[in-house]
């Protein structure tokens, strides 16, 4: 049976390890289902913030995926993250209480909604959830830190590479299957996000499929050498044959 999102609560939810310490009591999750009683669903293409809203919510997705982009002042724009189902987006806005930059939905997805004045306050009353909402913060910093390191390879096929191995990382951790996913994002979205054309992007998944390292059906990747992707990117691989 298909639970609809206006029906999934924090003990049921299939990402509530995102938003909930560990081995929390009922009467913990009751009080932070009381938090977290909103649910939204938003369309592709539209708008989950915009960049000089206010910082009210952080938004743990639950289904669908995002992109978030950044503006220069000569408008030119720069994709610096994509977020996956049981991943939190919101947590830029944090230090000077707005978002400086915005949200855009790229498939038909879910949120709930973390107004984050009632998540601070309820943290005050269960002291693991202040350690969790630490370790978000911890986790935003690390992903930053991911960016500039793929960002600062200097082949274009390293950074593909990399990308795509930690696309596959990251379904790992939320036990989707990490040898075949569906990349929401469109190729230009990719290429800006690697500092590459989309030009470069086609011909190198074209080389890598030819190589036998991974297999593109559309915008669905099946990675059938993670082994020699890791040796192209320079990194060792943390898991082999995973289902």
């Amino acid at each position: 049976m298909v639970v609809s999102p206006e029906a999934v609560s924090c003990s049921n939810c299939s990402v509530r390890r995102l938003c909930l310490p560990a081995g929390p009591s009922r009467a913990d999750i009751d009080l932070l289902e009381d938090v977290t009683r909103r649910k939204r669903i938003v369309r592709s293409g539209e708008m989950l913030y915009s960049a000089g809203d206010s910082f009210q919510n952080l938004f743990a997705i639950h289904s669908g995926s995002f992109k978030c982009v950044v503006t220069a002042a000569d408008g030119d724009i720069q994709v610096t993250h994509f977020a996956l189902p049981g991943e939190l987006l919101g947590l830029d806005a944090y230090s000077r209480r707005r978002h400086n930059s915005y949200s855009e939905v790229l498939e038909d997805s879910s949120v709930c909604l973390l107004p984050f004045v009632q998540l601070e306050r309820l943290a005050q009353q269960v002291p693991a959830l202040q350690q969790q909402i630490y370790s978000l913060f911890s986790g935003e910093l690390r992903q930053e830190n991911e960016l500039l390191m793929l960002l600062g390879k200097r082949s274009s096929d390293t950074r593909l590479v990399a990308f795509l191995i930690n696309i596959s990382s990251r379904c790992a951790l939320r036990k989707y299957s990490p040898n075949q996913f569906v990349l929401s994002m469109p190729r230009i979205d990719i290429a800006n996000y690697l500092g590459l054309t989309t030009e470069t992007i086609s011909r190198l998944f074209s080389r890598l499929r030819r190589e036998q390292l991974i297999r593109v059906d559309g915008r669905s990747v099946q990675i059938l050498d993670i082994v020699g992707l890791s040796e192209i990117a320079g990194t060792q691989c943390s898991y082999e044959n995973s289902p």
